[in-house]
């Protein structure tokens, strides 16, 4: 980068870096100029440590990160969807499993089974604490994808594939990198899991794990701009991964052209004896995951309620038990 080609993000470090009282909201161009060059590498390091952590501070509002999707998805070029299939469903897979199995693949395999494309995209989480869901769908016998025509060819033979973040975006891939630098998230890691990869509709599940992003999501969505059909999945992640939490049903809302259902109710009151599940290593995860598939174990409730629940969002009747 050279000083021609920088980006000055004095005069907008101005309005966002005030602290969570004084900081006010960039303006949507104001954000998509600023996001378009700090993924164009146009932004030093030290105004973009700025940049990242002053939103980690003052929180990213609805319009902002609309700007900041926009600037994403300018950086790569979509998938094609399976021409002779629903729509496909999007999977964010970034925190893998620390304390629970990370059963992400198990809801990617059981939507590919009922023949709906489901793609789960991610970041490896090798050298980590965390089990990714790249190491299971490996242990699988999935290989990660190495380029999007690899993934649209999983898609269309497999119905499942996994693609790492650095084969959709490497300028992304890039921006999720400075937490190693900074020690925290960055909105990066926000706009990967809204990201819809494919060049036709597709149905996106949104998990969260702080309450505020619930909030601010759910006024995002409510927005039909935000939500184009056949829409977002919203719902607390397990350990930030998009699949239902096997132990107890958390509420999953469903956001369609800005109309908000939920599509799936919580848990009220005490629960029954929770599954018997494997062990969160990697291995022992794809052993049960193949259990479940061949049927010698149950799959648990709240992930075939997911499942159904997703069926429902793509308008396909519930599969016969």
């Amino acid at each position: 980068m050279t000083a021609a080609d920088s980006f000055a993000c004095a005069p907008l470090l101005k309005t966002i870096a005030r602290g969570a009282k004084g900081a006010r909201p960039l303006s949507e161009d104001e954000t998509r100029a600023l996001f378009d060059a700090i993924l164009a590498d146009r932004v030093g390091p030290a105004e973009l440590g700025g940049v990242l952590i002053a939103y980690r501070i003052k929180g990213e509002t609805p319009v902002e990160l609309r700007a900041m999707l926009a600037a994403a998805h300018a950086t790569f070029t979509p998938l094609n969807a399976p021409a002779d299939a629903p729509p496909p469903v999007v999977l964010p897979s970034y925190n893998g499993a620390r304390k629970q199995p990370n059963l992400t693949p198990l809801l990617a395999l059981l939507l590919a089974r009922d023949g709906i494309p489901a793609l789960v995209h991610g970041q490896h989480h090798s050298g980590t604490h965390r089990v990714g869901t790249q190491a299971i769908f490996a242990a699988l016998g999935h290989p990660a994808c190495q380029s999007g025509a690899e993934a649209e060819t999983a898609l269309r033979d497999r119905r499942v594939a996994y693609l790492p973040l650095n084969a959709i975006s490497p300028p992304l891939e890039r921006l999720l990198e400075m937490r190693a630098v900074l020690g925290v998230r960055n909105s990066g890691h926000t706009v990967v899991k809204l990201l819809q990869p494919f060049a036709s509709p597709a149905l996106r599940l949104f998990n969260y794990t702080h309450p505020e992003y619930r909030e601010t999501l759910t006024a995002m969505f409510s927005d039909p701009v935000d939500s184009p059909a056949p829409g977002v999945l919203l719902a607390r992640g397990t350990e930030g991964e998009p699949v239902a939490d096997a132990r107890r049903q958390t509420a999953i809302d469903a956001f369609c052209e800005g109309k908000q259902t939920t599509l799936v109710a919580a848990d009220e009151g005490a629960v029954g004896t929770p599954p018997d599940l494997p062990a969160a290593d990697a291995d022992s995860t794809a052993r049960w995951i193949e259990s479940v598939l061949a049927g010698n174990t149950a799959v648990p409730l709240p992930i075939a309620r997911q499942v159904a629940g997703i069926r429902s969002a793509l308008g396909l009747p519930q599969a016969s038990a």
